[in-house]
């Protein structure tokens, strides 16, 4: 017992020291585990940094490149609020445009509806005054009926009185036609022709002197029934006197404009002139360019198309053709619809389309200054008051003033007077010999037929010879009277001459004891001819050549 003690006390102490040295061991590898873990730990640790770092500067990157999309997407996106913007603007501006139109538009038609309405509140007052005087003729012509009347029966009291007598006389006048017979040794035969031809010689000297009374009397009533044709016609047309140049000027915003029309070694200027056919002036006018040309359709193009190259900013020669080509056809419309809308306004129907659009073309066509279509309007409206106030056909007659002068404004230009090539053109399509008539002889190139034809010519002459109608310089328009008179002076027997009416009347005073009244009609003749020949002029100039005597005594 005692020997098992020490020796489990032995096992004991070996027990405890082989589980210290287990656990030290179990320790040992516990710590080289450890150890291992902490290393592997570390090389993640790393890995994970360096990833990190790897994300990091990707997430760097990636900054970068959206701050790039980003001021990228915030340009374009100026760009494109730039460019509806800029759209915006421009369709504000046409939409202005267009009301701006628009009112002008209704402006117009209100100006012409109230013009309407004026023409018809006067004609209404003209015909309640004419019926007035209507009823004043009528109670003249029953007091005359019943003056005649009383005449009448006094003339057939007369008659019997007169009959009686006439059958005392021939009781007397056969005893007396006896006696005579005996007395004179003549047959009554033979008297009566010797009384019939002493009654035929007086009864033809006072029928001379009665018709050249009738005659002067009727002159002077024509002239005067003429006068206030004309003038009643004037007075109830009133059109304004328009003025027009053969040049126009553009106005621009600023200078720089002015080297963009032109564009690098002038190719767009020169592109502008050939696709418009006018000469673009850029001087230094400060902002401002000018149209120069005597085609006034050909400006209008140029004006249109410059307008919408600066307005619309893209100045190139493939765009100045395109805007040009368009604009040609944006003027060729609004010729037709001035056409029609003249016609419309003037009352005149059935015109052919394209007398439609030679109407609408006299728009952009001026003479001596005077717009060509405001001119054809007033002579229209003229034509139709004469021959209404003469009794004849006013419709016909406001055709023609209309048409009298679309010879002016034909597509190619033949070598013939207007008159003859507006009656040529008249009769292609189809329009009345009154009408064509008219038309070729309102400047007296072919022989009038018909009473509408002076009725043209006079309104013509009323049109375009009323003060303010038209341009002329001052200079040429005094050289013109100068030359006018010195012509008819270099004449021999000639002692005066005066220019007068505007240079429409050229009079020329002749000495009585150089010139005699066959000599006087020569000279007017040799006169007119050599102005015609020598001189350019508008309308035509009446030469009067006056010779007077003069016998002068003195009583004392």
């Amino acid at each position: 017992m005692e020997c098992l003690i020490p020796n489990i006390i032995v096992g004991i102490v070996c027990l405890i020291a082989g589980g210290a040295v287990a656990y030290y061991l179990k320790l040992q590898v516990i710590k080289v585990k450890a150890d291992k873990i902490l290393q592997d730990a570390e090389i993640v640790a790393d890995g994970i940094k360096t990833e990190a770092e790897s994300v990091k500067n990707e997430a760097e990157i990636a900054k970068t490149e959206a701050d790039v999309i980003r001021q990228e997407k915030i340009v374009q996106a100026k760009e494109k609020f730039l460019q509806l913007k800029s759209d915006h603007e421009k369709y504000v501006s046409d939409k202005n445009r267009k009301i701006v139109s628009n009112e002008n538009k209704i402006k117009q038609r209100e100006n012409t509806l109230n013009q309407r309405r004026d023409d018809i509140q006067r004609k209404q007052k003209e015909i309640e005054v004419k019926k007035k005087e209507i009823e004043v003729k009528k109670k003249e012509i029953e007091v005359k009926k019943k003056e005649n009347e009383a005449i009448k029966n006094n003339l057939s009291v007369q008659l019997e009185v007169v009959e009686k007598k006439t059958v005392e006389l021939e009781n007397l006048h056969s005893k007396q036609v006896e006696q005579l017979e005996i007395l004179a040794g003549l047959s009554a035969e033979d008297a009566k022709k010797q009384l019939v031809e002493s009654i035929k010689s007086e009864a033809k000297t006072d029928a001379m002197s009665y018709i050249n009374d009738i005659v002067d009397e009727s002159k002077l009533t024509a002239n005067k029934e003429a006068k206030r044709v004309v003038i009643q016609a004037i007075q109830r047309v009133a059109t304004e006197a328009t003025l027009e140049n053969s040049v126009t000027v553009f106005h621009i915003d600023s200078d720089e404009i002015k080297g963009r029309i032109i564009g690098r070694e002038g190719r767009n200027i020169r592109a502008i002139e050939a696709a418009t056919g006018i000469e673009i002036i850029v001087d230094d006018t400060p902002e401002a360019i000018i149209l120069s040309g005597f085609d006034p359709v050909r400006r209008e193009i140029a004006r249109l198309s410059l307008h919408q190259l600066v307005t619309d900013g893209r100045i190139h020669p493939a765009r100045i053709e395109e805007v040009v080509n368009k604009t040609k056809k944006q003027i060729e419309e609004e010729i037709i619809e001035v056409g029609k809308r003249t016609a419309i306004d003037l009352g005149i129907h059935g015109l052919h389309p394209e007398l439609i659009r030679l109407v609408g073309k006299m728009k952009y066509r001026s003479s001596y200054g005077q717009n060509l279509l405001q001119h054809s309007r007033e002579v229209a409206n003229l034509c139709a008051i004469m021959a209404s106030e003469l009794g004849m056909n006013a419709k016909l007659a406001k055709r023609a003033g209309l048409l009298h002068d679309i010879g002016k404004v034909p597509d190619d230009e033949p070598e013939l007077p207007h008159a003859i090539l507006g009656m040529k053109i008249a009769e292609k399509f189809k329009e009345k010999p009154e009408v064509c008539n008219a038309i070729g002889a309102h400047h007296d190139e072919i022989e009038m037929t018909n009473m509408i034809s002076p009725i043209i010519q006079v309104c013509d002459a009323i049109s375009g010879s009323r003060p303010g109608a038209r341009r002329e310089v001052a200079e040429s328009y005094i050289k013109r009277l100068k030359d006018l008179e010195d012509l008819a002076m270099s004449y021999n027997g000639v002692l005066k001459t005066y220019a007068i009416q505007a240079g429409r009347e050229l009079r020329v005073i002749v000495g009585s004891e150089k010139v005699t009244d066959k000599d006087s009609e020569n000279l007017s003749y040799e006169i007119a001819k050599r102005i015609q020949d020598e001189m350019t002029y508008p309308g035509q100039i009446k030469i009067t050549v006056i010779r007077e005597t003069r016998a002068i005594n003195y009583a004392k």
